[in-house]
C-alpha cells in the first residue's frame, strides 16, 4: 500500500539501528518516497562551549564542529543502504523531539520512524523522547524496538469501538490502524491480529443494586458482549473491503474480543502472541494543549515491550509550534 510520500528518519545513538534503518529504507523504496535521516545537537552539548577559555572554541564554533562530525556518522549509517535510494541529511541543534516536531510540521512529513531509546535504567522499552514524539507529533510515529527482526511474524492491531455511539472520527482511525496493520502484515507475510477490549459498564453498579436478578445482569453483559463481537466482526470483513483492489484483500485477521480494560488487556496480549509490532490510535481532543494522549493509550505504551506504530486521530493539532 502506497501510503506515505515523505518519511523522517530520527537517529537514536547507543542502540542497535540496523532493523530500524532498514524499514525505513523498505518503506521509501515500496512508497517511493522521500527520505530524510536526522540527528538533533542538544543543547548541553552547545552550553558547554560557555565558561572556556578565552583562546577556546565558541558556542557556534563548537556547534559546526559537532554537526560536521554528526553528519559524517549519519553518512556512515546510510551507507550501506544507499542502493537504489537518495537519502538527505539534516543535523539540527536543540531539543531534540521539539525540533523533530517542528520539522514534521515545517516539511509536511508524512510519517516518523525511530529505534526505541530503550534506556537500560528503565524497566521500559520508551524513552522520554519518545513518549513526547508519542504525545505531540501530528503524523504517525513508528517506534521500532532495536533488538526487532528485519521481518515481523505477527502484527496486532488495537482498535477501540463504540457499537452504540460510532464517532466518524473513531471510525477513520480504526480504518487507518487496520489499513496500515495490514500493510505490513503482508509485506512481512505476518500473521495479523486484530484486537478490541470491551466493558459493560454498568455491571458493577446492577450487582451492587438490590432486586436486580443474576439473570438480568448476565443478559445486559451478553448483550453488551454481542454488540462489540458484532462491531469487531464488520471491522475484520471492512478491511476487505476497503482494499478490493489490493492484494490485502486475502488477509484474514484473527479477532480478539476481550473483557477488561484495555490498558490492561493490550500489553498482556500482545505479551501472549509475542507480537512484535502494535497498531495503535491515540485518544486526544484537537487543538487542546495539555490533553494530547489519551490516559489508555499512555498505559498501553508505558508496558509495551515491541515496537509500536502510534496513529493520531483525525483533526489532531500538535501543541508545538514552529518558530
Amino acid at each position: 500500500m502506497k501510503r506515505f510520500k515523505n518519511i523522517l528518519y530520527v537517529n537514536e545513538t547507543g542502540v542497535n539501528q540496523s532493523s530500524a534503518m532498514a524499514r525505513a529504507v523498505s518503506l521509501a523504496k515500496n512508497n517511493q518516497a522521500d527520505l530524510t535521516i536526522v540527528d538533533v545537537i542538544s543543547d548541553k552539548i552547545i552550553a558547554a562551549a560557555v565558561g572556556l577559555p578565552p583562546d577556546g572554541p565558541s558556542a557556534e564554533e563548537l556547534k559546526i564542529e559537532v554537526a560536521v562530525n554528526r553528519r559524517r556518522a549519519l553518512a556512515s549509517l546510510i551507507a550501506p543502504f544507499q542502493q537504489g535510494i537518495d537519502i538527505q541529511i539534516q543535523v539540527l541543534a536543540g531539543k531534540r523531539f521539539l525540533e523533530v516536531i517542528r520539522m514534521v510540521l515545517s516539511q509536511s512529513f508524512d510519517l516518523v520512524v525511530k529505534p526505541a531509546e530503550d534506556p537500560d535504567w528503565m524497566d521500559r522499552l520508551f524513552g522520554s523522547d519518545d513518549m513526547h514524539l508519542l504525545r505531540k507529533c501530528p503524523c504517525p510515529v513508528w517506534l521500532i524496538k532495536p533488538s526487532a527482526n528485519i521481518r515481523f511474524k505477527t502484527v496486532l492491531a488495537a482498535v477501540d469501538i463504540d457499537p452504540v455511539n460510532p464517532m466518524p472520527a473513531k471510525q477513520d482511525l480504526n480504518r487507518t490502524i487496520l489499513e496500515l496493520a495490514g500493510s505490513i502484515a503482508l509485506a512481512d507475510n505476518a500473521s495479523l491480529h486484530l484486537a478490541h477490549a470491551w466493558d459493560a459498564s454498568a455491571e458493577q453498579t446492577f450487582l451492587s443494586q438490590k432486586g436486580i436478578s443474576a439473570e438480568s445482569v448476565d443478559a445486559y453483559v451478553g448483550k453488551k458482549k454481542t454488540l462489540h463481537e458484532n462491531g469487531l466482526s464488520t471491522l475484520g470483513i471492512a478491511l476487505k473491503e476497503w482494499s478490493k483492489t489490493s492484494a490485502l484483500k486475502t488477509i484474514a485477521p484473527r479477532l480478539h474480543l476481550i473483557q477488561g480494560p484495555a490498558k490492561k488487556i493490550i500489553p498482556q496480549l500482545a505479551n501472549d502472541l509475542s507480537a512484535d509490532l502494535v497498531v495503535m490510535g491515540t485518544i486526544a481532543r484537537a487543538g487542546i494543549s495539555g490533553f494530547i494522549i489519551g490516559n489508555t493509550a499512555e498505559a498501553v505504551f508505558y508496558q509495551l515491550i515491541c515496537s509500536v506504530l502510534a496513529v493520531k486521530p483525525p483533526g489532531f493539532k500538535s501543541p508545538v509550534k514552529l518558530g
